[in-house]
């Protein structure tokens, strides 16, 4: 077991203040100097994500606590973005459930607590905003019993510890009545609380990918956790498919650690550790990155498909090029896919005409952030309405997809 390194994932409803509270764990670890000018939400680095308050895409950060290496995740809290959500709970040994003390645990919340119990994941619990005038801590505490035990807690997930806390302010308490001064019950819980990370520092090199991006310079990075093993720059690995069958062979060419908000090229990253490797041109999110004694691969979760396309194409009006100055539809499908690289919920196709192509993606949310941020990239084009994404079975029968809901309602209001 790898002592010196705690995983977790920090997750909550949208607006409860997980991003915040991030800032708190940076500023209070040494991560930033006394005088350093840092932007608040410092995670949110997108300009979309600091105009909607929310955040887009997984981000990992790691602050230094006593000479413990803690790597914290923040989390996506919209259902469009659900499939990032559950592959970075499969990167982390625990979670820090942020409940907002006037609004209590909302739908999303639930969404995710009940991946997060499903996966054996242990919950600190803190319940932020409580210097709102109208927060209710001790009612917003029992909600969140009756939700794990709704959502089929087992025992020791019920027994979670509990902190209040005001992540704008940059306080933690155990107890409303504690002196509030920084956060360090929080990270005192966080070492007590959490197991360090189960891994087999001897064996092979093995690693989950679990994010990916693309880099102008170094090409693909995939991101993920060190299950066994250690890998260095230069050496040569190989990836292999959910299924088992190899992809492709590769040297190391970069291996990127986080350290507070920056990324660092390390010379070697060790079992536990969540690391960036670069040097792969086709191996993506669900595969398995090892030593090329293993033979196989890791469980991975499947990857959502697209439930919604629409069709991007050039702008055809008389207003043409007064806006932006990426008209062509070259410049459009090189774009379409360079997202596609790193946003594998996104499936990007050609038409039958050829100034226009598909996006197929989860939800209007996900394109929309798509299409504004192209128009801000300068790109001018036009969309189509969304429209359902439908599939043939083997049978020649026609498959509309569904979302199953599961409306969980109080005794009182059925």
């Amino acid at each position: 077991m790898t002592q010196d390194i705690r995983n977790i994932a920090i997750i909550a409803h949208v607006d409860h203040g997980k991003t915040t509270f991030v800032d708190a764990f940076l500023k209070q670890s040494g991560t930033f100097r006394d005088n350093q000018q840092v932007t608040t939400c410092a995670m949110d680095s997108g300009d979309l994500e600091r105009e909607r308050g929310i955040t887009i895409l997984a981000k990992c950060t790691s602050v230094e606590w006593q000479g413990t290496r803690i790597n914290i995740v923040d989390t996506p809290g919209h259902a469009d973005f659900g499939g990032e959500v559950e592959r970075i709970l499969s990167m982390v040994d625990g979670v820090i459930v942020l409940v907002d003390a006037a609004e209590g645990p909302l739908p999303q919340t639930k969404f995710v607590v009940s991946k997060a119990l499903r996966l054996g994941l242990k919950p600190i619990v803190v319940i932020n905003k409580i210097d709102r005038s109208d927060a209710r801590p001790v009612e917003v505490h029992n909600e969140i019993f009756d939700l794990f035990a709704n959502l089929g807690a087992t025992d020791e997930q019920l027994d979670f510890p509990t902190l209040f806390a005001s992540g704008r302010e940059g306080w933690a308490v155990n107890d409303l009545n504690d002196e509030r001064k920084d956060i360090t019950p929080l990270f005192e819980k966080i070492l007590a609380h959490v197991p360090a990370p189960e891994c087999d520092e001897k064996g092979p090199f093995k690693m989950l990918v679990t994010t990916l991006e693309a880099d102008p310079f170094v090409g693909r990075i995939l991101t993920g956790r060190i299950l066994s093993g250690r890998v260095k720059t230069n050496q040569m690995i190989k990836s292999l498919s959910r299924d088992g069958q190899p992809i492709e062979t590769a040297r190391v060419s970069k291996i990127i650690a986080f350290r507070g908000l920056k990324r660092q090229p390390i010379d070697e990253g060790v079992a536990g550790d969540i690391v960036s490797i670069a040097g792969f041109e086709k191996a993506t999110v669900a595969d398995t990155l090892c030593d090329p004694s293993v033979t196989e691969p890791l469980h991975a979760l499947p990857i959502d498909p697209p439930t919604l396309a629409m069709t991007f194409s050039i702008n055809t009006s008389p207003l043409s090029g007064t806006e932006g100055d990426k008209v062509t539809s070259r410049m459009i499908w090189d774009r379409l896919q360079k997202e596609a690289e790193g946003n594998i919920a996104l499936k990007i196709s050609r038409t039958d005409t050829t100034d226009a192509f598909e996006v197929a993606g989860r939800g209007e949310l996900q394109l929309g952030i798509l299409i504004e941020t192209m128009r801000r990239e300068g790109f001018e084009l036009s969309v189509s309405r969304p429209r359902v994404v439908f599939k043939t079975d083997e049978n020649g029968v026609r498959l509309e997809p569904i979302e199953e809901v599961i409306v969980d309602v109080d005794d009182a209001y059925t």
